[in-house]
């Protein structure tokens, strides 16, 4: 076996050695374009500066190297000179300084991969020993020099095929297999030399577009996350993923850390429909039909996602790192069968909730948004056309001819949509008003239900967040709550996100295209949706409320502002209720065995996802692994079965939060208190400005 193992380390030598990659000549003018384009138009009205140029240099750095473990701290000091630089030579159409560090990135990294692959084909591995691996490292120093270097590595490939084999205990425990210590750690040892030899084929393979498009993507991050920089090639698959025809798995991506973040899993799609991947799992490996499975980690991005493209009707199987979890203890493979966005099945669910509470039932309904879809190029009653806001009224006006006494509005997981949809949705239960404020770099404009307006529902509502509640779910849940419609139970707060992008071309094609944050919304009281995104009333937390995910967690991320109220008035007064139904909602909750379990989950969660070290003693490690797999397992409640697809599909789509969902099961309690003390009022008739 060394000897394959060497030659693949003399391959990684030997592209050490390779020609650097250089700009094209137009790039020149694609960054003086970018530069004029972001001063112009972002939401800051700022031009590139000192403070930008520093930020830029910064996520450009950790963009290649998330966890400091490739560059030596002398790399970075040679950098440094150009750190308040870039602002200049950007406007002057420079973009070396993106090709300098991705060159002495690629030098850098075949050096540690040929280390590593030497390593690997050592013997003697010692899981006996007292050791640690830090596996949080975005803060840690860089090596000081190439044996610093060289110990971090050694750490970390031990790391890699202690939590192999430790999986693969687990594994044979739970299936009753036996399990050969020996076998597992040579399998270990294939699998971490074949991802070398991929590292190889990806050195091989400069693209001096992909470069470009790291850089100034960094550049277009200084401003704000959600700003970016697309290339031709990116701006094909961000109209592919625009385009709900796509035959995919349904879900939007980013890289993370080496790996492809799940950012949302689109409702309708093959990955909703099977409901075992959830928002902030990451793909580490991709597998096509009957082929072995590819490690994508460390992957460009675009050709990670056209491996998981595919033609309608084939599979595809997934490698998932379950979200939190940063050990690889509990790795999943999910085979999914790619398909077109189905839109039968991203539509609004709805139910009748029968609820007995201090011995009287009550009859709630119950919707389940996913997104606010909406079909853009057609008007009511055209062929085709389809409205959330529609879809909801339909259940609503069911409710109100069974005579249910309240709702629950549920929000949870929806990752925004149609702003049109979010105003339409806000006018079926409030007569008039101003829903949002969306401000530019003008004075901010309201979006308003005119006066007139039939609301479609009239009893109380509480609406249920969590922290993947984004965007349009953030306006609708702010609105019902600032205007006194409905009271907010969730997670501490929703995801923050309270920006507006723009796709902008540059030009020829050749140039790419810009993502600009153009606007801010904020909420009619004039407080924005960024960062704070909409607090809960009462915090009823999921288990997502414990991961690292939200806004505020991105890098620079826009900050918190307020701007003056609009002219509003409220249409109910939920607040008077709010002391007494969660008084009472505590009460219950705190003497609750099950929901005290779930909220040591909810913390046993939060554990892992602010760990920094893991052991590299076998026990140890099998035990914190073994504990971290039955936490994962509560993420994904729906497991396996015998019931056929397209049964299981539907289940889950209609039921996702419904099963042993002890967050729904409160709301709804709380719900049944809600509508004791309103005593059966509802919806008051809309007042005029001149009444």
């Amino acid at each position: 076996m060394k000897r394959p193992l060497a030659s693949a380390a003399a391959v990684l030598l030997a592209l050490c050695a390779a020609a650097d990659v250089a700009p094209r000549k137009y790039y020149d003018e694609v960054a003086k374009r970018m530069t004029g384009m972001l001063a112009r138009y972002h939401v800051l009205k700022t031009r590139m500066n000192d403070g930008l140029s520093a930020q830029a240099w910064t996520n450009l750095v950790t963009f290649y190297d998330f966890d400091h473990s490739v560059f030596l701290a002398s790399d970075l000091d040679a950098l440094a000179h150009r750190r308040l630089s870039l602002d200049d030579e950007l406007k002057a159409g420079n973009v070396s300084f993106g090709f300098d560090v991705f060159n002495l990135y690629l030098k850098r990294l075949g050096e540690r991969m040929a280390f590593a692959t030497n390593y690997v084909s050592k013997a003697g591995f010692d899981f006996g020993e007292a050791e640690t691996y830090r596996i949080r490292r975005k803060d840690a120093p860089w090596p000081a020099d190439a044996a610093d270097a060289e110990e971090h590595w050694r750490r970390r490939l031990k790391n890699e095929l202690l939590a192999q084999v430790v999986a693969g205990d687990l594994d044979a425990e739970k299936s009753t297999n036996k399990f050969d210590f020996a076998s597992a750690v040579e399998a270990g040892r294939t699998n971490l030399v074949k991802r070398y030899r991929q590292y190889a084929q990806l050195m091989a393979e400069p693209d001096e577009e992909q470069v470009l498009q790291h850089y100034l993507s960094s550049v277009a991050r200084a401003y704000d996350p959600h700003s970016d920089y697309m290339s031709p090639a990116s701006k094909e698959d961000f109209d592919i993923d625009m385009n709900l025809t796509l035959c995919g798995v349904g879900a939007v991506l980013q890289m993370d850390e080496g790996a492809l973040k799940i950012v949302e899993v689109m409702p309708g799609g093959p990955m909703d429909r099977d409901g075992r991947v959830k928002e902030g799992d990451r793909i580490v490996g991709v597998k096509q039909q009957d082929g072995e499975m590819e490690d994508i980690t460390w992957r460009p991005m675009k050709k990670s996602i056209r491996k998981i493209r595919g033609p309608k009707g084939t599979k595809v199987t997934l490698e998932i790192l379950p979200r939190g979890d940063a050990t690889g203890a509990t790795r999943k493979m999910v085979d999914l069968v790619r398909d077109e966005i189905k839109l039968e099945d991203q539509a609004a669910t709805g139910r009748v909730e029968r609820v007995a509470l201090d011995g009287v039932e009550r009859t709630l309904g119950y919707v389940y948004l996913p997104s606010f879809y909406g079909t853009m190029d057609k008007r009511p009653g055209e062929p085709g056309y389809r409205s959330c806001a529609d879809d909801v009224a339909k259940y609503l006006a069911e409710f109100n001819s069974q005579g249910v006494e309240g709702l629950v509005l549920d929000f949870r997981g929806n990752g925004g949509g149609s702003l049109r949809e979010a105003v339409m949705l806000s006018a079926l239960f409030v007569h008039s008003g101003p829903v949002v404020q969306v401000k530019d770099v003008s004075s901010p404009h309201s979006l308003s239900i005119p006066y007139g307006n039939p609301v479609a529902f009239k009893k109380p509502v509480i609406v249920l967040t969590d922290r993947a509640s984004a965007s349009a779910s953030e306006i609708v849940a702010a609105h019902l709550h600032d205007t006194g419609r409905a009271l907010v139970f969730g997670d501490g707060r929703t995801h923050g996100k309270g920006t507006v992008q723009s796709l902008m071309g540059m030009g020829p094609a050749s140039f790419g295209s810009m993502k600009i944050t153009t606007s801010r919304f904020y909420r009619v009281n004039g407080e924005s949706t960024q960062i704070e995104g909409m607090p809960a009333d009462f915090r009823l937390p999921s288990l997502l409320d414990a991961l690292d995910i939200g806004e505020d967690k991105l890098p620079n991320a826009l900050p918190f502002t307020k701007i003056l109220p609009a002219s509003y008035s409220l249409s109910w007064n939920m607040y008077k209720y709010l002391s007494a139904v969660t008084n009472a909602a505590a009460a219950r909750l705190g003497a609750s065995e099950r929901y005290q379990k779930h909220l040591e989950n909810v913390e046993g969660m939060r554990r892992i996802a602010d760990r920094e070290e893991v052991p590299l003693e076998y026990k140890a490690r099998r035990a914190m692994m073994a504990a971290d797999r039955e936490l994962h397992e509560l993420d994904d409640p729906e497991g396996g079965g015998d019931e056929d697809e397209e049964e299981s599909s539907s289940r889950r789509r209609r039921n996702k939060f419904k099963r042993d969902d002890v967050v729904l099961d409160a709301a709804l309690d709380a719900l049944c208190d809600l509508v004791r003390l309103n005593g059966g009022q509802t919806l008051p008739e809309e007042r005029r400005w001149w009444q």
